[in-house]
């Protein structure tokens, strides 16, 4: 089955304080159907899958009924990728997102991503309305910046929109087009009339305003364009709740965009994708600012040797799993499925491997955006998530991270970690949080519980964001007023939905001081009523 999750309280509906949503034990039920496991176990025998699965919504699943179905599926966070689409069109995608939680056959919760388009390099356009040129191995090209010629190009020379290119690249250095299946050698670089020679590396066909990459060079270029600023706003209007933050290089990247008005007001999470060398060279100062990461490795496998990809991918995981922060794994994950109804083997153990890595999510892209087999890719990724998450030793993942912490830890961390280990020895069937910013959940969810995080929250955003932590279920109440009586009531439901039985003991993690954020100090355990 896909991971849990739980209705967010709808607009205008009434809920009284410390109650859950009238409509939450339906969610929680339906989000509890069981799967039956490949090796031919029975229905009940399956498990939910706890790694969160990222979407991208596109032109074959922004229909309010496929979108369900993608939901239905096992997709936790809808994704709007705003490289492509108008503002109408997203628009018109996170309405349908939030309609489609709404329609009677939906049992679950689904947060919205906006992942910007982030500053790029792109060539010109071909002279004469070409669609595209051969290019021969060995042969003398030449990029420039020249504004009156950027419709120009031929097989000769092609403009190129960043301006600062001949600064940027040297002789020896290596510049990526076309997703990097053309690549150029720079022979000569003149600054003053912005031109770069370079030797065509391999024979192939350059088109129009194909995407760029320059291997290891610091490019100069803003992180937040105005078209990136545009979109951010548009989002907050729309009330998202993840920015998806492209060609992050360092941490004062992430403090621009948490400066576009709205953004830290609304308490939106910001996931830094780390896509080029800088951002790895930054990688410890951007962690620490950022609301978790994303390992884009599109453009990453393109701007660093291909053959270091994994090794950057397993040392960001490693580290956002040290920080507690969520990190999502993205790109080509399934990316045979966009034209066949199964991946490759490749592809499964692709997605295994993130999960075993320690990725907190992982993300389809063309797959569900414009593939062929869309909600059979959600199928098939929750499938191989709950398979790995078997495999997985919880125990001896608590211990070799609390071997690796540095005492003195915090006081919610020291709760969060008491918490699962307290799961741990009474064999408990799910932990219980009680936060207003989520951080908590976070904490505890760093330290890989065997059973799910029940998420009890007031705020909607709370809610949503936490669906990006391996394990969390958001419950959302009207109010925090009273913690024993929502956390009883919230025990109540998750006991109606299975996920716990009479006579099983819950740890439950805190605050004293009610309704205040930041407050988590104590930890009681409850057991289930016979």
């Amino acid at each position: 089955m896909s991971k849990p999750s739980i209705e967010v309280v709808p607009a205008g509906e009434a809920v009284p304080d410390n109650s859950v949503s009238p409509n939450m034990s339906r969610r929680i039920l339906g989000n509890q159907r069981r799967v039956a496991s490949t090796s031919g176990g029975s229905a009940d025998e399956a498990i939910a899958v706890k790694t969160t699965i990222v979407c991208t919504i596109g032109p074959c699943t922004k229909a309010v009924e496929k979108i369900s179905q993608l939901i239905g599926a096992g997709m936790s966070v809808a994704r709007c990728n705003f490289s492509h689409g108008s503002h109408e069109y997203h628009g018109e995608v996170m309405g349908n997102v939030r309609k489609a939680m709404q329609l009677k056959g939906t049992t679950r919760s689904c947060a919205i991503m906006l992942d910007t388009k982030g500053p790029e390099i792109r060539t010109g356009k071909l002279r004469g309305g070409k669609s595209s040129v051969s290019l021969n191995e060995g042969d003398t090209f030449v990029w420039h910046h020249d504004q009156a010629r950027i419709e120009d190009g031929d097989e000769k020379e092609m403009y190129c929109t960043y301006a600062a290119l001949a600064t940027t690249v040297h002789p020896g250095s290596k510049i990526l087009c076309s997703d990097a299946l053309l690549s150029f050698t720079v022979t000569n670089v003149d600054p003053a009339s912005t031109r770069v020679t370079c030797r065509i590396d391999n024979s192939g066909s350059l088109g129009n305003t194909k995407n760029m990459n320059l291997p290891n060079a610091k490019v100069q270029l803003p992180a937040l364009t105005e078209k990136d600023y545009a979109d951010i706003t548009f989002g907050v209007s729309q009330d998202i709740d993840i920015i998806a933050a492209s060609f992050i290089r360092k941490a004062s990247d992430v403090e621009e965009i948490r400066s576009v008005p709205g953004v830290r007001e609304k308490r939106i999470c910001i996931v830094s994708k780390i896509e080029n060398q800088e951002g790895l060279d930054n990688f410890d100062e951007i962690l620490a600012v950022t609301d978790g990461i994303m390992v884009a490795r599109g453009d990453l496998g393109s701007e660093i040797p291909i053959e270091d990809v994994a090794t950057a991918q397993k040392m960001m995981i490693r580290k956002c799993n040290l920080a507690g922060k969520p990190v999502i794994t993205a790109t080509q994950m399934l990316d045979s499925m966009i034209k066949n109804p199964r991946p490759t083997r490749a592809e499964a153990t692709d997605v295994a491997n993130a999960v075993l890595d320690g990725s907190d999510a992982v993300m389809l892209s063309g797959e569900t955006a414009n593939g062929d087999w869309p909600v059979e890719s959600v199928q098939t990724m929750a499938r191989i998530c709950r398979s790995a998450e078997a495999l997985v030793d919880h125990r001896a993942y608590f211990m070799q991270l609390r071997s690796e912490v540095v005492p003195p830890v915090p006081l919610p961390e020291s709760f969060a970690s008491t918490a699962v280990k307290s799961a741990w020895d009474l064999n408990a069937p799910l932990i219980v949080v009680v936060t207003e910013t989520g951080s908590t959940a976070r904490l505890v969810s760093k330290y890989r519980p065997h059973c799910s995080i029940l998420t009890i929250t007031s705020s909607p955003k709370t809610a949503n964001v936490s669906i990006l932590s391996r394990g969390t279920v958001p419950c959302l109440v009207a109010r925090v007023h009273d913690t024993d009586e929502v956390t009883s009531r919230a025990i109540a439901l998750a006991r109606s939905a299975g996920m716990c039985k009479p006579g099983q003991t819950i740890p439950v993690v805190y605050g004293r001081r009610e309704g205040v954020s930041g407050s988590i100090n104590a930890m009681k355990l409850v057991t289930v009523d016979r």
